[in-house]
């Protein structure tokens, strides 16, 4: 069985949702009673497959998180991460922590709590199949290309798709790419690996799987829990039981 590492990426400003405290942060806000961050990663401490589990944050909040969720973090035997000034220091960062025995690395936002275990089930295994991954939308609304509140074109969206996370690479390739990315920012995982020259596989992402980035997101996947396969609650669960729980989706 192919291993996987996953990298929870929750070292963000969270400027748009308008925190001004770590606490408010939206990766730490509850969603209908659990924190944002950890909906998500309990999906990925479900599996088997996955070894190692990663979470990046600002290196201001490690002391608050640690304390707040620090029965999650021995529970879940998670690994904290200090984040970089970018979203690709901070993955770079986790990158490096990342255990030599590891086949495959995913990087996730943990602002995204929506994504089920299916969805995770596929890219998954595309990218066991073609060592690199990722879950993406087509683009169903007109797109314009504005600047200064003016159309300055209209933009075909033919083959344009949204980019969702999990991404999922080899190892090796993942750490090839961070290795010649030199000053560049990339906006996602994939856009270093495309630099390299290596196919990335697209599955078909969910528009449930959406990602929290402003207060109305966070009304609309209240609103949106109620369709999703349901997990169950680490809640319920002894933290620091011997035996790893497997959660059902039911």
């Amino acid at each position: 069985m192919a291993k996987f590492a996953v990298i929870l990426a929750a070292a963000g400003r969270s400027s748009r949702f308008g925190a001004d405290s770590t606490r408010d942060k939206k990766t730490f806000r509850e969603l209908s009673g659990r924190a944002i961050w950890l909906r998500a990663a309990e999906l990925f401490h479900a599996r088997p497959d996955v070894e190692q589990m990663l979470v990046v944050l600002a290196p201001e909040d490690i002391e608050w998180f640690q304390e707040k969720f620090r029965p999650n973090i021995t529970f879940m035997e998670l690994e904290i991460v200090a984040g970089g000034e970018e979203r690709a220091d901070s993955v770079e960062n986790a990158l490096s922590r990342v255990r030599s025995e590891i086949d495959f690395v995913a990087v996730h936002d943990a602002a995204r709590p929506m994504m089920t275990a299916d969805g995770i089930e596929e890219v998954f295994a595309a990218a066991r199949e073609s060592g690199a991954a990722i879950p993406a939308s087509p683009i169903s609304s007109t797109i314009k290309r504005v600047d200064s509140g003016v159309i300055k074109e209209t933009v075909p969206r033919t083959g344009l798709f949204a980019a969702q996370t999990p991404q999922v690479f080899s190892r090796e390739i993942l750490v090839e790419a961070f290795s010649k990315r030199g000053d560049f920012q990339p906006t996602d995982e994939a856009q270093l690996v495309e630099r390299l020259g290596h196919v990335v596989s697209v599955v078909p992402g969910s528009p449930l799987n959406i990602k929290i980035t402003t207060q109305d997101d966070l009304k609309m996947a209240e609103a949106l829990l109620s369709v999703l396969p349901r997990n169950k609650s680490l809640d319920s669960l002894a933290p620091g039981a011997d035996e790893k729980p497997k959660w059902l989706f039911d």
